[in-house]
């Protein structure tokens, strides 16, 4: 969530005074320790009740975003999200029972589930740096054992005990990210720094050498999207699966989608196999593992148009104004350099996703860029585009990821075209009996 609110901001707007990001990076880990050891009961109640404030604070932001939105499938992904945030911030705050036992047993389950899809994930997929995903998936399930069984924490501990490991973590990474931002050059992209590196899809970061700064934007930049359901002939449909992974036709062909992002008049970025891939249920399996034998030679497609006459338009579009189009040219100018396709690692959703963080870079910079970064880590938008980027970075960028992607991340970066305050209205009209439930179209349909 950090590193993503970061890169919006830009990194021009923290490289002059980058010591202050270390210094907070400390302060959030001396605080994580005094939870961990339990050294100060005032610290902790402190804390506990801050996290359940903010967990609820959240939930009644991404409540807002429920009724404000239109009628589309991360709408509804926006209400389970503020239903999560709410009862757990209420369950934080023991209010209305009692509940600490029953929390203990979520923020166990939680660890469960998340580390046993880490471990599987991370097993099948064999991408770069597979083992250190597989080994946080073993300290979570570690973290689910301990906290269930009591030992060597009570319940009474367990909630600032999590408390601590998150707010340790976010230290670490300030404490990291401004050590590295004070040797960053001023041509290069945040994304070149090593907290970006991960699975090795930011080797194309943009380096802008010479130039005006930032360019002003002529034309849309869009994200065309065949969604797996809506590319298949006749689909046997299979909620969820079919949406983000891949969906089964009558025939028993699989159709794992397509993603493309386009900027008119000259740049268009749709990375191919150049051979179609035998994607029946017998050998997809065996094309999951991201390693060296499944890379593939690829192609990049000429025009959305060839694409749409070779094969179908793209059942969703979404279009973007506020970006930096020089920014974007210079990633494809780089990723470019290199064809090579594999399905789960360097794929179409994979460079879409890259060139949308590569061209949004600095879109939310401001004369006052630590408000901007409190306002943006208020925003439950930023939260749920770091999930999708979590689940992404665990396994791969889907069509359907890159989907829900792109129109957060338009809601994030064009938000300021409408004020907060007519947003509240709009919020406040929704809530009056006989009021329409869909609200205008947004720039993300």
């Amino acid at each position: 969530m950090l590193k993503i609110a970061f890169l919006f901001v830009g990194a021009d707007a923290f490289r002059a005074r980058w010591y202050v990001l270390p210094v907070l990076g400390a302060v959030l880990l001396v605080l994580a320790s005094l939870l961990a050891l339990d050294a100060s009961d005032g610290v902790t109640l402190v804390t506990k009740e801050a996290m359940g404030a903010v967990f609820i604070l959240n939930g009644l932001l991404a409540l807002y975003v429920f009724v404000a939105l239109p009628r589309e499938g991360s709408r509804y992904l926006s209400f389970l999200k503020a239903t999560a945030l709410i009862v757990l911030g209420s369950l934080i705050l023991d209010f209305p029972l009692e509940t600490r036992i029953t929390i203990a047993w979520l923020f166990g389950f939680a660890f469960a589930v998340d580390g046993v899809g880490r471990i599987a994930t991370a097993t099948v997929l064999r991408f770069p740096g597979w083992q250190v995903l597989a080994a946080c998936g073993v300290v979570e399930l570690l973290l689910a054992l301990l906290i269930v069984t009591e030992w060597p924490l009570s319940h009474n501990q367990n909630i600032p005990f999590c408390i601590a490991l998150l707010l340790g973590l976010w230290g670490w990474l300030l404490v990291r990210f401004g050590l590295m931002l004070r040797s960053l050059e001023d041509e290069a992209s945040a994304m070149n720094l090593p907290i970006f590196a991960g699975r090795g899809w930011y080797q194309n970061a943009p380096v802008l050498i010479g130039g005006p700064g930032r360019e002003a934007v002529e034309h849309p930049m869009i994200v065309h999207v065949w969604t797996p359901v809506g590319s298949a002939y006749q689909p046997e449909r299979r909620l969820l699966v079919d949406r983000y992974i891949a969906a089964v036709d009558g025939n028993g062909v699989i159709s794992t989608g397509h993603a493309a992002l386009e900027m008119q008049p000259n740049l268009y970025i749709s990375h191919y196999p150049a051979q179609e891939i035998d994607r029946s249920s017998s050998d997809f399996a065996a094309s999951l593992r991201a390693t060296a034998e499944n890379d593939l030679r690829g192609r990049f497609q000429p025009s959305y148009d060839y694409e749409s006459k070779e094969w179908c338009p793209a059942d969703q579009n979404v279009e973007f104004h506020n970006f930096d189009p020089r920014r974007l040219r210079a990633f494809w100018a780089g990723y470019r350099q290199d064809d090579t396709y594999n399905l789960t690692n360097r794929n179409c959703s994979v460079v879409v996703a890259e060139a949308l963080d590569a061209a949004l870079e600095g879109s939310l910079a401001s004369r006052y860029p630590w408000v901007r970064l409190l306002r943006l880590l208020a925003n439950p938008d930023l939260w749920t585009a770091a999930l999708i980027r979590s689940h992404a970075y665990s396994m791969t960028w889907t069509p359907g990821l890159v989907l829900d992607y792109a129109r957060i991340l338009v809601r994030l970066t064009q938000a300021e075209q409408t004020s907060w305050s007519s947003r509240f209205g709009r919020f406040v009209r929704r809530l009056r009996p006989g009021s329409p439930t869909a609200a205008p179209q947004s720039p993300a349909a």
